[in-house]
């Protein structure tokens, strides 16, 4: 218990509690090609990695209904090397080669290499982690994604929450630390 409340309070204690930008709006628009990524992902908590695969472990904790996607960078090399990219995460994740013809995607979200946007249900920024937070060896991204999970930090949202969701959330004891903090 006590280092998952030192991981809190260490959240807590990044400027904006741990975000670059946590103000829970609602994701600005932007396309790969035809296609709105984050209207499509609405009713689950979206992970968008501006890149580790968490999504088995998370799976393995309870945590379903998560939607990871990456996008990959506008740059020529890293156009180049898309297929690499590709092929580098789990079939299971959706990464998106931005079109030349469209808004970079990168800037659209206030984005730089590495950075992890985690939105809740409705499509709210909850945070958007940059380095040394995006790390994955550290814990920043996982905690994260589960306190979107179970938490309602930008207010309530009309999507619905299976039981199992709550289980994983009574389980994991999320809500006791934050009433702590």
């Amino acid at each position: 218990m006590w280092a998952g409340l030192g991981l809190v309070l260490a959240l807590c204690l990044l400027p904006g509690g741990g975000t670059e930008i946590q103000n829970c709006k609602e994701a600005p628009e932007w396309r790969i090609g035809e296609e709105n990524p984050m209207l499509n992902s609405r009713g689950s908590v979206t992970v968008v990695a501006l890149l580790q695969d968490l999504r088995v472990k998370l799976e393995n904790e309870g945590l379903v209904n998560i939607w990871y996607m990456v996008v990959n960078h506008k740059g020529t090399y890293s156009q180049r090397k898309f297929h690499l990219l590709k092929e580098s995460v789990s079939d299971h994740i959706t990464v998106y080669q931005q079109d030349e013809e469209q808004a970079d995607v990168w800037t659209t979200l206030n984005g730089n290499k590495d950075d992890f946007l985690i939105y809740d249900r409705c499509g709210r920024l909850v945070y958007h982690l940059g380095l040394p937070y995006s790390f994955l060896s550290f814990q920043y991204v996982e905690e994260s994604i589960k306190i979107a999970y179970c938490e309602n930090k930008c207010g309530n949202c009309s999507y619905t929450v299976f039981s199992c969701f709550i289980l994983f959330c009574k389980n994991v004891k999320i809500i006791d630390i934050l009433q702590l903090v």
